[in-house]
């Protein structure tokens, strides 16, 4: 398997290290954005006039039409509020009114306001930042105290960023059986979809869902596409199999406005797919994230976290997770990648909240000596613990890395991006073109000039490897200025995989990657030999 620490070294990292250009992070947000989704209206027909309150009790006047004769006739404002980020909005009030001063008021639903000063009409914009997601009522009043009247408007803001729920691992789809939909393949170049929104305890109007997606009963090459339904499918891929391959991946996967995903088979022959649903994301305040910088927690190799030794068949281990290297006690749900090796016959993991029932649903699918990752992104058990049961009938190593957590405490929240594939070592167009030597790296400059976002959603893919090896994805220690400079040192990667490969597969694997303190990610090849890497972006967490 590999899984060793890289060696510290002081060699610049010009003019081996190669580097991808800055993404376009396109959020859909922002001032140049009103058209696009997170903008909210209230135009100035929809003002309520009132006499000013009293100078005495401070108390507001009933309302008035519009038609009541005043020396201010045309007092008005209209509203337009729209996302900037993940948590904060920025509003538009254009005022309407003769020349006098005026009192401009603004509530911005969380129990905070803001006033400024204009004379006569006016148009201003005015940010806030809300320390949780959810739907806030902005209610903005303009008081024109010469002419003893008021205008009141009102618009709902609906923050763009999602906080996440932990869910019970439950299996959802499954077309061997008719679980979740009709029993019976997909089709080639076909696809099922995946009741999301309003099935079980999940509540309707979800964002996005955390899903692991197995591809089984392959008989040709191809990869699954996840995306919302009602929307155009994407040319990206978050599950890549090959024929014969059982291959599960996790995805975190915005919904159709309907509640369903949408899982497009992009083989030419027919697939079997199982879709196990962890967790949701929401409007609703619930648990932000927190990314750490991987960390192993369990090598049953070597007695980390769990008892030397291999995993028994039908066997389970518990870990502790909460309050150590780092975690806070308290977390709702920790975000992993686990990772099987030397198994003695073919088998499942499923990792689970310590203290309950053993699922149906697994995680990672794995054949007889086989080395596999998976991410999982699970609830742990209120004693801070995870459980780990193998399914196989004979034993198997497993390995557990912490890449971070979600609680009430942590602040990021996520937002979905549009789908777009961000390196292909195999395209002559990309910036890294050509095979990525073993033991070297990609950096990637993702947020550098953004510190409010902490992490990013990648799906990444090996493929055409030409040994065994591991992925690790972990963030840069140099700067972008000390790669413009070329004084950039080459990095020390952690004892920690992301992605395992033998000669000749295709493997992808979800990867939660932390931003550090530079906003640069990192891409190792931990093997020897040379690979193509395929990296795809879903989405990010973002702080503010």
């Amino acid at each position: 398997m590999g899984l060793i620490p890289g060696v510290a070294q002081a060699d610049p990292a010009k003019p081996d290290a190669r580097g991808t250009t800055a993404p376009d992070l396109d959020l859909g947000l922002g001032k140049d954005a009103k058209s696009k989704s997170n903008t909210f209206t209230s135009p100035a027909d929809r003002t309520v006039r009132k006499a000013a309150p009293s100078a005495r009790t401070g108390a507001d006047a009933a309302p008035q039409t519009q038609s009541v004769a005043s020396a201010n006739a045309e007092l008005a404002v209209g509203l337009t509020a729209y996302g900037v980020s993940a948590h904060a909005t920025e509003v538009d009030t254009t005022i309407s009114s003769v020349d006098t001063p005026l009192k401009v008021t603004i509530a911005w639903g969380d129990g905070t306001s803001d006033s400024f000063d204009a004379y006569g009409s006016d148009s201003r914009t005015t940010a806030h930042t809300y320390a949780e997601v959810g739907s806030y009522t902005v209610k903005v009043t303009v008081t024109d105290a010469a002419n003893n009247v008021s205008a009141v408007n009102e618009v709902v803001f609906v923050t763009a960023g999602s906080d996440f729920t932990p869910y019970a691992p439950t299996r959802l789809l499954d077309t061997r059986n008719g679980t979740g939909a009709p029993a019976g393949m997909v089709q080639p170049y076909s696809s099922t979809r995946v009741k999301v929104g309003g099935n079980g305890g999940i509540p309707a109007g979800v964002t996005a869902v955390v899903l692991n997606i197995t591809v089984t009963n392959t008989s040709a090459d191809g990869h699954i596409t996840a995306f919302p339904e009602g929307t155009e499918r994407p040319t990206t891929s978050n599950v890549n199999y090959k024929a014969r391959q059982t291959v599960p991946n996790l995805v975190i996967v915005p919904v159709g406005k309907s509640g369903y995903v949408e899982l497009a088979n992009r083989g030419g022959m027919p697939v079997d797919l199982i879709a196990d649903v962890t967790g949701y994301f929401s409007k609703t305040a619930s648990s932000g994230y927190t990314p750490v910088t991987p960390s192993r927690f369990v090598d049953t190799r070597e007695g980390v976290g769990t008892v030397r030794g291999q995993l028994g068949g039908r066997k389970t281990f518990s870990t502790q997770i909460s309050g150590l290297r780092g975690v806070p006690q308290g977390i709702s749900a920790v975000a992993l990648n686990v990772t099987v090796t030397n198994p003695r016959e073919a088998g499942h993991l499923s990792v689970f909240p310590g203290g309950g029932a053993t699922p149906t649903a697994s995680n990672l699918n794995f054949t007889a000596g086989q080395t596999i990752a998976n991410s999982v992104i699970v609830p742990v058990g209120q004693d801070g613990k995870i459980s780990v049961f193998n399914g196989a009938w004979a034993g198997t190593d497993v390995v557990v890395d912490v890449v971070g957590y979600y609680s009430t405490a942590s602040t990021s929240a996520f937002l979905p991006l549009s789908p777009e594939r961000l390196v292909d070592t195999r395209d002559p167009k990309d910036p890294v073109y050509g095979k990525l030597p073993g033991r070297s790296y990609i950096y990637m400059p993702m947020s550098f000039d953004d510190p409010s976002i902490t992490g990013f959603v990648l799906n990444s893919t090996v493929t055409n490897p030409e040994g065994d090896g591991f992925l690790t994805v972990t963030p840069d220690p140099n700067t972008m200025d000390d790669y413009i400079n070329e004084v950039a040192l080459w990095p020390t990667p952690p004892n920690s995989s992301n992605l395992n490969w033998t000669k000749g597969a295709t493997v992808p694997n979800l990867v939660q990657a932390s931003t550090g303190s530079n906003g640069i990610i990192d891409l190792w090849n931990q093997g020897w030999d040379d690979i193509d890497l395929i990296v795809d972006l879903f989405g990010l967490y973002q702080q503010g």
